[in-house]
Formats: C-alpha cells, structure tokens, sequence
C-alpha cells in the first residue's frame, strides 16, 4: 500500500506544471484585488428589515411602467456586481417592489442608451439564450437557505427555479431545480428609452409565515445587460460568495410586508391522455418471409391533480392516475466505470419544494430518498395509482410527508412508497437538526424502510460541521449488526469563494445497508477525503476576475480487510474571466483495484490492481453569447491501457424563434497489452423551436455506438396559460446495427409510440 501511495505522489507532483504557471500569475491578481475599499457586505446592507410599501393606487399589470402608484415608490438602491464589482453603472435601473393582499409586485424600468443593443434571442421559456434580464430572488420563508427565482427577459419570457442549500454547490444536491414550475406572472415592453417589466406573483405561490401581522422575505433583484456582460444588483453582497452571490438566499435584504391576506386557491387540474404504441415483436415460430410482427397498444385514460394551500405556510398535492407523458428524455450517459449512473428528477409533481426532502449522504448522487424510484424500475415506466403530498415550515421546522402507490409490474406485485423529512433551525439560521422515514413496502416480499438523523452547524464565521447517521432494514437482507446495516458520514468545511477554502470529510458504508427508495453507488467502504483550495480575486482592471488553486484526495478502503479500493489525487486550476467564461486545468493520479471484472463496451477491464493518471483541460464559453457551451479534454493512460476524450457541448441560438444544442462524445480506449480497444461515441441533437410565448416544438435526437440504437423525443405544446397545455409526444427508436451476423435481422424501429395529453386547471 505504501509503495503504491509514493507512486501516486510522484505521479502527481509530475502533473504540477498545471498548477505551477498559476503561482506566477496569482500574486499579481492578489495585489490588484480589491480589499478594504469594498466594505464588510453586511454594513452596506441594512441589518435591519425595511419595510415594502403597500400600494395606495391602482395599477394594471401590463409591463408598461407607468402608474402614478409606482412613482409614489423609491426605487431600490443598485450597485455593479459584473464585470467590475462596486464600479459605476452605464445605464439606469429603476427597480421598485410594492404589495397588496394577495400578491408581491415587481416593477422595473431598464433604461438603455442603446436601445437596438437591448437582446432578447429567444421566446423558450427558462431557457437562457445570452438574453437582457430582470431576476428576483425571493427567501420567502426567510430561512436563509431556500428560495425561489424568477426572471423574465424583453421578450416576456418566463423563466422559475428554485433554490436550495443558499445556492451552495459544496452540498449534497444540486442546489438550483430548472424543472419547477409555479403559478405567477409577469409581462414587458419596450420603447425608445429601454424595456420595462411588471411582475405579479401570488403569496400562495411563494408560502410565507407571518409573525403577528408582520411578515419578512429575503429579496436580492438583479439586472443583466448581455451585449456588456454587466449586472446591476440589489443589496450589496460581497465578492467572497463568488460568481454566484447574487443568487444566494442568505444575502438578500430581509424586508417586512404588514396585513397581508393570502388567499388560499385550489388549482385542480384533470387531465385527458391518448396514445397508440407499436412494438416489434419476434414472431414464435419464425415465419421466414416475415421474422418480425407487430404488437400494438392503444391507451385512453383520464387522471387529476390536485393543489391545495390552506395556510401561507402549509401545501398539499394529490394525484391520481399520475402521468408523466410531457416530461423530455434523459441525457444518455457513457459509462466508463463498474458503478451506476445517476439521472436528476424531472417530473413536475415531485418539484415544489423539493429540497425538504433531502437527505444527502454523499457528493451529488447518494441519498436516502431519491424521487425516481417511484414510477420507474430498470428504465421502464411503472403506472402511478395516486398519492399525496405535504410540505410546509412551521416555525423553524421544515416538514415534509409524501406517499404514493404503484400498480403491478412485469413480475412485481404493486408497491406503496413513503417518506417523511423533518429539519428544525437551531442555534443561527444556518443550522438543523433533522431526521427522514423512507418506506417501501409490497415489492413481492423485499420490504425496505430506511430511517436517518443529521445535522448541520454553523459554529462561527464560513465554518460548517455536518453529521450523518441513516440506517435500513430490508426483508431480503439479512443484517448482521447496526453497524454493517448503517452509513455514518461527518464533513468539515469552510465555504467561501475568496482566500483559503477546505473541506475534509469521513464516511463508511456497512455491507447490509441497503435504501431501496434512495440511491447508494457504492456499499461496504470506507472512505477518507478532503479539499485544498485557495482563490484570489482580480482587480477592477484585471481581466481575471478569480484564480483558485485545488488539490483533493480520496481513499476508499474496503470494510472487510482494510484494502484500498481506489484512491486518487488531483491538482487543478481554474481560471474565471470577467466575460464568465472559465478554463479549468487538472492532473489525476489515481488506483483501482478491481475485484469483479466489467465491460466498457466490446473491451473488459480484468481483476487485478491499476495505477494510471490523466491531464485534462475544460473550457467554458461565455454564457452571455449567442454561441455558447464547453469543451473538455482528457488524455492518459487507463487501467492497464490508455485512453482519449473530447467532450463538446454547443449551444446557438439561431433567432428567437430557433435554438440548436448539440453534444458530442468520444473516448478512444486502447489496451496494447491485450490488443484491444474500443472507440465509445455519444452524439445528442436537440431542435428547439418556439413560434412565440405559447406555441413551442422540440426534438430530441440521440445516438449511442454502444448500443447502436438511436431514440427521438419529440414534443409539441401549446400553453394557453399556466397550467393549461396540449401536448403531442413523439418517441421513437431506430436500430443501426440491423444486421448482427445471425438471423433474424434487426428491423429499422426499435418501437414507437405517440400520445396526446390536455390538462387544463381550474382555480377557486
């Protein structure tokens, strides 16, 4: 083992020329960083609650800013945040916020002394096509952590996601979900001075509690000119939340609302579906003039939903005969390691407020709960009978109970799934204390209940401490102790975006531990890792706005003997400009001790014992353009070979009515030891047209060589408004390698199926 660790030092202290250059370069970014001059955020920022006026005249929300009622309000005090932080702004922004008793209120004039500059390249709604913007953040429930944000741009275009974890990646989940969508409204117009927006968002969308008759929000606006790469921000949030502060909940300016009077409307939303399917099928026996026929499948079925908020502070969803026909396909995946690969959530009803029920326990993939396990098994839809939902905070405590039941499928009986997440506030906004319950009860005698407790502490300044202890027991498994049945899991970091950053973390696995209703990609390890980082910021001049040096380490070893089942160590530096665009250079020396030979494609990776290190370099365009998206690069050896990839992803927005997405990938894998090799290819073509705000077409190419098959996903919706739509689903697969050396040749369709669905919501 240790022969093994001095090898992967040397190996990695041979990649150092990546990060040596950059020690040159930072001392110069440090001198001309900005320092004392910026300020403390905090005392440019009002601690205390300010107060949203209430309107005393009527307006009509138009997006014609024009109402004496709006002029009556002091528009917000804006600063720069990009591309110089604190310089001075080239255009005027009038951003106002007011309320009434059922809706907050957002007005905003984006004066331009260009006004032929001013973009707006798409009508695709949450699509961010390098366009002009008016954003808000909204910490509704003033907790620090969570929110909503919504943005429109001068076409009108609606754009909602929520957020989760202060925005922060250093967590277990994602903390931004684009697939969340809410009931509000917003409408723009332009003339010879700019645009100008009007926002109308109900107070039964946001949830709030309400202390007395006082209610306070965290709020962050912010406006964005693309053709300068230039944001204009309320309040002032510091530079050490890095490029993404502005979309932090904890940093908006808490402001109070007084006598608000939600109302609380039920949206029921019924729905129809029809579809037809054709699957071929080997006839039994063969016919030699015809090997394949036809199985056909028609299906007309109708389903509800159902939203109910009784309080400002309290949700519920019910649904029955669920039916996820809308939602797009998944990105397919190349997969070059032994484990499972993980795909995100995108089914609307599992979206709001989705973050109460996470329970990571481990990078982005493991948890407790993962919401994909219900409806789908091995890749193939299960029918949803129904289920329900609630979410809500009380106090500190944020709750959250959840249960659904499946029909029967191919050789499994029906299954009820259940999960209950509860995470009380302590000690400072930034801390809780929690615990999750995830049932799985009647898959064909494998009943599985998973329980857990964590916490996370803020004890002082960007220091956090997490802990974590989950638990299951499962029909199927015999556990032996608490322990093997157990994943225990503790992490310290320290979160920030400037000067010296870290994290270390400690998490084991017991063999019998087993979340059935979660997602686990490894079981029975050890694991010992942690990060070294240190991040210096650029001056107003530089065109460097920040350089962070990295190393992180990882040790997996197995429970059972102690062994090291891989570890790897890897330098990086990365490179943010002020155009946002990134360069991000990396070495990895890594080991893998194989113990169960697997495939990657037509080559396998033997058992035994591998020591192999990469170089790579990723680069991302700015977002702001018209053409936009990434290009990575890895070269290295591999196991016991060598390997080659090039990853591209582009992105050009042809007009407004027209945006193309491609992907491709590629890995050249060799193994002149063996005399094999395998060339692995994923290309992707996505076709997004949008005729105007209402009338959108997508397709959706994909092509695998691994499985020599290509599918089409294919949708078309009319949106008569928020949530009322027609949508015409198309999916298909093509098979290209038809003919495989034996009889019966493949037939070019792999199956294909077409479904219609009108959903439209009535609101009381």
């Amino acid at each position: 083992m240790t022969h093994i660790c001095r090898r992967l030092q040397r190996r990695a202290a041979r990649c150092a020329w990546i990060v040596s250059g950059c020690l040159l370069v930072a001392p110069g970014l440090a001198a001309q960083a900005v320092g004392s001059d910026e300020g403390d955020a905090a005392s440019r920022r009002s601690s205390v609650p300010v107060p949203i006026p209430r309107f005393t005249g009527q307006i009509d929300v138009d997006g014609v800013v024009d109402e004496p009622a709006w002029d009556a309000i002091e528009p917000l005090p804006m600063f720069m945040w990009a591309p110089t932080h604190g310089g001075e702004m080239t255009e005027r922004t009038e951003v106002r916020v007011a309320h009434d008793d059922e809706f907050l209120y957002l007005s905003g004039r984006m004066y331009d002394s260009n006004p032929e500059g001013i973009r707006s390249n798409t009508f695709l709604r949450d699509a961010f096509s390098g366009d002009d913007l008016l954003s808000v953040v909204i910490d509704s429930y003033n907790d620090y952590e969570t929110g909503v944000w919504l943005g429109t741009t001068p076409a009108g275009i609606r754009q909602d996601r929520s957020l989760s974890n202060d925005g922060d990646f250093t967590g277990d989940v994602m903390p931004f979900n684009v697939d969340w969508n809410a009931h509000w409204h917003v409408f723009t117009s332009r003339n010879e001075e700019g645009w100008s927006a009007e926002y109308q968002i109900p107070f039964s969308t946001l949830g709030f509690q309400a202390e007395g008759d006082e209610v306070t929000m965290g709020i962050i606006v912010y406006r964005f000119i693309a053709r300068k790469n230039e944001r204009h921000v309320f309040p002032f949030i510091g530079r050490e939340w890095g490029q993404g502060g502005f979309l932090k909940p904890s940093q908006g300016q808490r402001m109070t609302l007084r006598e608000v009077r939600p109302t609380t409307p039920v949206y029921v939303t019924p729905y129809a579906l029809a579809g037809l399917s054709r699957t071929p099928v080997l006839r039994e026996p063969s016919d030699a003039a015809s090997f394949w026929g036809t199985e056909q499948d028609q299906v007309t079925e109708p389903g509800i939903d159902l939203k109910y908020s009784p309080s400002s502070n309290l949700a519920i969803d019910l649904t029955v005969n669920t039916d996820f026909a809308q939602v797009e396909a998944d990105d397919q995946q190349v997969n070059l390691t032994r484990f499972s690969l993980f795909f995100p959530e995108k089914r609307q009803f599992f979206q709001e407020r989705s973050s109460t029920f996470d329970f990571g326990t481990g990078g982005f993939t493991d948890r407790v709960f993962f919401s994909r396990r219900i409806g789908l098994e091995r890749g193939e839809l299960v029918r949803i009978y129904g289920g329900a939902r609630l979410v809500g905070r009380l106090g500190g405590l944020d709750f959250g109970l959840l249960n659904m039941q499946t029909a029967p499928a191919t050789g499994r009986s029906g299954e009820n799934m259940g999960v209950m997440r509860l995470k009380q506030q302590v000690l400072n906004p930034y801390s809780f204390v929690g615990g999750i319950l995830a049932t799985r009860y009647g898959a064909n005698g494998e009943d599985n209940v998973a329980y857990g407790l964590d916490t996370q502490v803020r004890p002082f300044g960007d220091e956090y401490l997490t802990l974590t202890w989950a638990q299951t027991r499962d029909e199927v498994v015999r556990e032996r102790n608490a322990l093997d049945a157990s994943l225990i899991r503790a992490r310290w970091e320290r979160r920030t975006d400037r000067g010296m950053w870290y994290n270390l973390y400690y998490r084991r696995v017991g063999p019998d531990y087993v979340p059935r209703l979660g997602f686990q990609l490894r079981r029975d390890f050890t694991l010992y890792g942690g990060q070294l980082a240190h991040t210096w910021l650029g001056g107003p001049s530089a065109t460097v706005n920040a350089v962070t040096l990295l190393v992180m380490g990882e040790n997996y070893h197995r429970n059972t003997d102690l062994t090291v089942e891989s570890r790897s160590i890897r330098p990086s530096v990365s490179f943010d400009f002020k155009s946002t665009a990134n360069i991000t250079a990396y070495a990895n020396a890594q080991f893998e001790d194989i113990e169960v030979p697997f495939r990657i494609g037509e080559v396998s990776i033997p058992p035994g014992g591998y020591d192999f290190t990469e170089a790579g370099i990723d680069w991302m365009l700015p977002r702001s353009t018209i053409f936009r998206g990434d290009i990575r690069t890895t070269v290295g050896s591999f196991y016991d070979g060598r390997r080659v990839g090039l990853i591209f992803n582009p992105t050009w927005t042809v007009s407004r009515y027209l945006e193309v997405v491609g992907g491709y990938e590629v890995n050249r894998i060799e193994f002149p030891g063996r005399g094999e090799s395998a060339t692995t290819q994923l290309g992707r073509l996505r076709l997004n047209f949008a005729f105007n705000t209402h009338l959108s077409f997508s397709t959706f190419a994909q092509y695998n060589n691994l499985d020599n098959r290509t599918s089409i996903n294919a949708r078309f919706r009319y949106h008569f408004r928020e949530g009322t739509d027609l949508w015409i689903v198309y999916n298909e697969g093509l098979n290209f390698e038809r003919d495989r050396g034996i009889d019966p040749r493949l037939p070019w369709s792999a199956g294909r199926n077409i479904m219609i669905k009108y959903s439209h919501t009535f609101i009381w």
